[in-house]
């Protein structure tokens, strides 16, 4: 028996309006067919990298791995694994080859998210099975995309339970040694880190803006000719929210094209082909 849904609520309407005005900094006049909490908790995401002082609840670590383990998964291969760290002197380590990020040190928990093509290979070894496939960019390309969607489901569970976290992508600055630190077996990639942990609410942050839809919504084909006022507009909205947040008013563009601006810039990942060969990655 199907049901009918309810009517959203005025309140409901307003509250869903606030949010999506949040995300992009602008009104919004878009119609809002339907709304959720899920919905809430997607739109309230921020990156935190203080954290309070505050143990996770008993179960938690299996309760973000059931949630990631229900990601979409290529062809069910299940190409990922993830590394759990609690002990504070290996995250100490870790935040140091990561760049130098306190957070990492001072989050209760720290996930390793790894593109794990080695529980295949075993399988392979074990039934004398050829796994020649593995060895190009493809698989690579499958295993970091399943650890992602992993993630991302772990982020959506934690946050859905009054937790908070950040992305790590300066665990690709020395693979290598990261590998080591957690025992990585060969064709085993560490992705990106992710702090958990409660947000410290003496010093919280806002949600950041993002491009506007405009920009990142292309309907039958790709259109590269209208994004320029878009832009030019999200580097103001940005140019706000960086004021607001006691930034200098960089906006998007220049911030982001100064990420890219030299080899220097990565930080190390420049030479990420170089680290894939070290770690047993042909890549053909």
């Amino acid at each position: 028996m199907s049901t009918v849904a309810e009517p959203q609520r005025p309140a409901d309407i307003a509250e869903a309006a606030r949010a999506l005005e949040a995300r992009y900094g602008t009104p919004w006049s878009a119609p809002l067919p339907a709304w959720n909490e899920t919905l809430d908790t997607l739109l309230a995401h921020r990156s935190v990298r203080n954290y309070a002082n505050r143990p996770l609840p008993e179960g938690t670590l299996q309760t973000l791995i059931a949630a990631a383990q229900s990601a979409s998964t290529s062809s069910n291969l299940q190409t990922w694994s993830v590394v759990a760290v609690e002990n504070p002197e290996r995250k100490g380590r870790l935040a140091e080859l990561a760049g130098g990020q306190s957070h990492v040190r001072k989050a209760p928990l720290f996930l390793v998210w790894l593109a794990d093509l080695a529980r295949l290979e075993a399988a392979g070894a074990r039934s004398g099975t050829s796994v020649e496939g593995l060895h190009y960019m493809e698989t690579l390309f499958v295993g970091m995309i399943d650890a992602a969607l992993a993630a991302q489901n772990a982020v959506v569970a934690l946050e859905s339970l009054g937790m908070s976290a950040v992305y790590i992508g300066g665990i690709r600055n020395q693979p290598e040694q990261v590998a080591a630190e957690l025992g990585l077996p060969p064709r085993v990639l560490p992705v990106f880190g992710l702090c958990v942990g409660y947000a410290d609410e003496a010093s919280t942050t806002q949600v950041k803006p993002r491009l506007p839809q405009a920009v990142v919504l292309h309907r039958e084909q790709y259109d590269a000719h209208s994004q320029t006022a878009a832009i030019n507009q999200y580097d103001e909205v940005m140019g706000e929210f960086q004021t607001s947040q006691g930034l200098s008013p960089a906006g998007w563009t220049s911030r982001s094209l100064a990420r890219w601006r030299s080899r220097e810039s990565l930080h190390g990942r420049d030479r990420l082909r170089d680290a894939l060969n070290a770690l047993g990655f042909e890549l053909r």
